[in-house]
């Protein structure tokens, strides 16, 4: 029954930009199957109603579907797309940002025994399983607040509480709790993964960042791989090709000046990377973007 009206409400108040009344949710709808685009996933929950979706990150490729969500607790380059959707049939999912501070202020108010007892280790960054009623329900009721202008400044806060306690103590939970820990293994490993993004173009020793993150640099090692599927370096690689092609957008006639700017001093590496990474070299590719096929934007 949730899933159904889930569906409907996704439909119904799908938009372009995929914004909706209700701060930090988000609606996707998507009516063809497309090419692989390279994105970023955000810190995100996200709940699909009709269709499926693959998104490949790393080494590791996640397919989910219909009565399905995922949850990435760390904002990660990938590639995804929807797998089977028509104008009749389309892709329908919801999202919804997780906040750090919201799912700390929920920890502080557990009791003894509420919450399932932590693995204790480092999770992958990005984690599928199937959705409960009781998520199904919340989202739900979340959604219907799209109708009621209301009780939206009541509700809205009390529901995606809701959400993430349902999260919290789910077959995911262990995932979501350590978004809330200051401390844990996750949020250093999220340290670091700032620390790549505002740095991509200069170039670092894993060490300095193993250091930052308060790791040894085998553990450091093994906690990114763990998180993120790719090696620090090969994290940054990514970082650099995407900003490469948003750059590629306004200055399709510069792939050179645009290949140092984000880090590479090689040309011809960088073509080679790019290339590798996006299916075109970035001179072929600057002209399909120049002409109107846009990068998706994180």
């Amino acid at each position: 029954m949730s899933l159904g009206e889930l569906r409907e409400l996704l439909e119904r108040h799908a938009c372009p930009d995929l914004s909706t009344r209700i701060d930090g949710v988000r609606i996707c709808k998507v009516d063809r199957t497309g090419s692989p685009v390279s994105s970023t996933s955000g810190t995100v929950l996200a709940v699909v109603a009709q269709g499926s979706k693959r998104l490949a990150l790393g080494d590791r490729v996640y397919e989910y579907g219909a009565g399905q969500y995922l949850v990435a607790s760390v904002d990660l380059p990938m590639t995804g797309h929807v797998v089977d959707a028509t104008p009749g049939h389309p892709s329908l999912a919801f999202g919804m940002t997780l906040e750090s501070a919201a799912i700390a202020d929920l920890l502080l108010q557990a009791g003894p025994g509420d919450l399932p007892r932590s693995a204790g280790t480092v999770q992958p960054g990005i984690v599928v399983s199937d959705a409960p009623d009781e998520l199904l329900d919340a989202v739900v009721r979340l959604l219907r607040l799209l109708d009621r202008a209301r009780d939206r400044t009541a509700l809205v806060p009390l529901i995606k509480r809701e959400i993430l306690w349902r999260l919290m103590t789910g077959e995911q939970g262990d995932v979501v709790r350590q978004l809330g820990l200051a401390d844990s293994s996750l949020t250093h490993i999220r340290r670091a993964v700032r620390w790549i993004r505002e740095n991509y173009a200069r170039p670092f020793r894993v060490e300095e960042v193993a250091e930052l993150s308060g790791m040894s640099v085998s553990a450091f090692h093994r906690n990114f791989h763990t998180v993120t599927a790719m090696t620090p370096i090969q994290f940054q690689k990514h970082i650099r090709l995407q900003a490469a092609r948003l750059l590629l957008a306004n200055r399709p006639n510069d792939v050179t000046g645009v290949g140092h700017l984000v880090g590479y001093d090689n040309a011809s590496q960088f073509s080679r990377e790019y290339r590798r990474q996006f299916g075109a070299p970035p001179s072929i590719d600057a002209v399909r973007l120049r002409d109107g096929a846009t990068p998706a934007l994180p």
